[in-house]
């Protein structure tokens, strides 16, 4: 399932700028927790609130986090389904939108950042222990020698780029292998 859909969200209404003067404190905020299903609940800024609670939320795990979801009418009449970070923060084609902490339910402005598909898999807080301090590089599983490999994504493709000996002959092929605009 793919949560971060490219493209505005144009068929909504914009966030009302309400505020409204109770809930919990997030570094010096006013944040409330919007309830979901699953016994999870989303944190968001006070002055969302009001007309994010109008939606029927429910909580959607992709892959190690949860996510805020709903389903709405679209323009066509047909039903669709929003990502909570992407009603409150509207992203220009080609973008995304980060959760800085990792935190899928983390729906704060302040926790949320326009980035291109590059950036936000940069900063992924999987499970997965990074093996390498250098994008797209990771230690091969091999036992009896300790090589490192390179690949990249383009275009959802992965590009598997070689074996090496040194850490950073696998991170230069990776930079090569960057596509410049």
């Amino acid at each position: 399932m793919d949560l971060q859909r490219e493209g505005p969200v144009d068929y909504l209404p914009d966030l009302p700028q309400t505020v409204q003067e109770s809930g919990l404190e997030s570094e010096g905020k006013i944040m409330k927790e919007l309830p979901l299903t699953q016994s999870k609940f989303a944190l968001v800024d006070d002055d969302d609130y009001p007309y994010l609670i109008s939606f029927k939320w429910y909580a959607v795990r992709n892959g190690n986090a949860f996510y805020a979801m709903a389903s709405v009418h679209s323009e066509n009449g047909k039903r669709t389904t929003i990502t909570m970070h992407r009603l409150i923060i509207k992203s220009p084609n080609g973008m995304v939108i980060d959760h800085i902490d990792g935190n899928g339910l983390n729906n704060q402005k302040s926790n949320l950042r326009i980035v291109t598909n590059r950036e936000n898999f940069q900063n992924r807080h999987g499970k997965k222990e990074k093996t390498s301090k250098y994008p797209g590089v990771y230690k091969t599983k091999s036992k009896t020698s300790k090589k490192w490999a390179a690949q990249i994504q383009i275009d959802g493709k992965i590009k598997y780029l070689g074996t090496f000996e040194i850490e950073t002959d696998a991170a230069q092929a990776y930079k090569n292998a960057v596509p410049h605009s």
